[in-house]
């Protein structure tokens, strides 16, 4: 690989970062000046019953910290993205036009959906710091949420299906591909849906943003290796945004990222997975996002099925260590520690599979 290819990826990455840290400011500013925080703390869960554990543990940061703050990853994403596009157009060098990575073939789809996808998580903040809609603390419905990442999702598959042609998936370690034809479209939008589930992993300090930044450095490294240097700049320039963010949010936490932030970078993440063909490995690479939306099932399930008992004190699973004692940080960091192994585990997959 050239030099320059390097170049386009890490310089793209650590102006988000930059951008990142210089608009949190004003973000911050007016989240604080607007109250964008909830204005009482869930007394519900999702399997019915009370939420005494939970509320001990977070109450009390759960609505005095702003929401929203996703905005500054994908206000750094978006800004980045169009300065360096502007650069090229306005100064038409051999090294400009070079390091601008928005493409039609590469690019343009997972930007859309990152700003469409987080357009529907800030109205969902919006609804809930203002204490409207039918969510246990204001906010869409869950029903609600779900049938717009699944219209999100469908647009997505179409896209995929009649305009790439893509109807089969990839196997690591398999010769054929597995063909879905039609059915690839519902597919693609349980895969988006799965992952947004895993959006419940936005519950600690920090939490969010290492497991997210390193899933998406681990697809960066993926596309770059299979020469897809837009999609692989346009990862890290999610994860330099997302590092910005966790500047901010690592303990005590300044914001939360909020639905604008999971939702967009949920979906975002379905759509680089299937661009580069490494959707099976996102099983390993997501791992933590998997575990954190699987222990909720779990703990659902259980409590519906067997009379009220629960598997876990409390879920998601991060709040199940909280309540055995683990400091918040402690649990935080392991959680990054797991999720850095598993992403390079995944990546190794994707790359010799």
């Amino acid at each position: 690989m050239p030099i320059d290819s390097f170049v386009k990826i890490l310089l793209p990455s650590t102006t988000a970062f930059v951008i990142g840290i210089a608009i949190t400011p004003i973000v911050a500013h007016y989240l604080y000046k607007y109250k964008a925080w909830k204005k009482k703390a869930r007394t519900e869960g999702l399997a019915g019953g009370g939420t005494p554990i939970f509320n001990k543990l977070h109450k009390e940061k759960e609505v005095g910290t702003p929401r929203m703050g996703g905005i500054v990853i994908w206000g750094s994403v978006l800004l980045t993205t169009f300065l360096f596009w502007a650069i090229s157009m306005v100064f038409p060098t051999p090294f400009s036009e070079k390091i601008n990575f928005l493409s039609n073939n590469q690019t343009w789809l997972p930007l859309f959906t990152l700003f469409a996808a987080s357009l529907v998580g800030l109205i969902d903040d919006i609804l809930m710091v203002r204490g409207g809609g039918t969510y246990i603390a204001g906010g869409l419905s869950l029903t609600r949420r779900i049938g717009l990442v699944l219209l999100i999702g469908l647009v997505g598959a179409w896209w995929f299906y009649f305009k790439l042609e893509y109807s089969a998936i990839p196997i690591p370690f398999l010769s054929e591909s597995f063909e879905l034809g039609i059915l690839f479209i519902p597919f693609f939008m349980m895969v988006m849906l799965s992952l947004f589930s895993g959006g419940v992993i936005d519950g600690l300090d920090g939490l969010a943003g290492g497991t997210m930044a390193s899933i998406f450095a681990a697809y960066a490294g993926i596309a770059f290796f299979q020469d897809q240097i837009d999609i692989a700049a346009l990862s890290a320039v999610i994860a330099g945004g997302i590092l910005a963010f966790l500047w901010f949010n690592i303990p005590p936490a300044r914001f939360y990222m909020g639905e604008t932030g999971m939702i967009g970078l949920t979906a975002t993440l379905s759509v680089i997975a299937f661009l580069t063909e490494a959707v099976v490995p996102l099983l390993v690479i997501a791992f933590p996002l998997y575990l954190a939306s699987a222990s909720v099932i779990i703990q659902t399930s259980s409590k519906k099925m067997r009379n009220g008992k629960k598997v876990f004190l409390v879920a998601p699973i991060h709040h199940h260590f909280e309540a055995l004692g683990w400091p918040a940080h402690k649990v935080t960091m392991r959680f990054w520690v797991v999720g850095v192994v598993f992403a390079i585990f995944g990546m190794i997959i994707a790359l010799i599979g």
